[in-house]
């Protein structure tokens, strides 16, 4: 990955909808070559996809909260379950498998607290579960979906 790609990535995560004519123009690039080094990091994976980023506020998503999750089961087959059950809920926007003292760290948005009882309860039903401890954020100060391109 050259510079011109470093460019092109900060650029498309800043604003995706720019054409590639405006890209090329600000990379310094003629169109063809940029709209090629587009595809290839498509195909080659930097850029999994392209998405639209909405306003949570404007769609009655209000509360952000942190759920820490303990569990007692560690198998495959638990696993699955749990997975599965917690992927098909929509209020989920990320989960993750965790090393120290919590197995799994769920991030939820939902409109209010009666919101989050109904994924509360859809949560305990969904496998065994040791301890489930929740966070609200009281405030946003940071939320970005640019990633850092010093590592590449």
């Amino acid at each position: 990955m050259d510079t011109k790609d470093k460019q092109l990535l900060k650029l498309l995560q800043q604003d995706a909808t720019l054409s590639v004519n405006d890209l090329a123009d600000r990379i310094s690039l003629s169109a063809t070559p940029t709209w090629k080094r587009i595809q290839r990091l498509a195909r080659e994976g930097p850029i999994k996809k392209q998405v639209c980023l909405l306003d949570r506020k404007a769609l009655n998503v209000n509360i952000t909260v942190f759920v820490a999750i303990k569990t007692n089961q560690h198998d495959p087959k638990w696993l699955e379950k749990f997975a599965t059950n917690v992927c098909d809920l929509p209020e989920v926007v990320e989960f993750y498998r965790m090393s120290g003292k919590i197995d799994y760290l769920l991030k939820i948005v939902v409109p209010d607290i009666e919101g989050y009882d109904k994924i509360y309860k859809k949560l305990i039903n969904a496998a065994a579960l040791y301890d489930v401890s929740s966070s609200f954020a009281m405030e946003e100060i940071k939320h970005t979906t640019v990633l850092p391109l010093d590592y590449c």
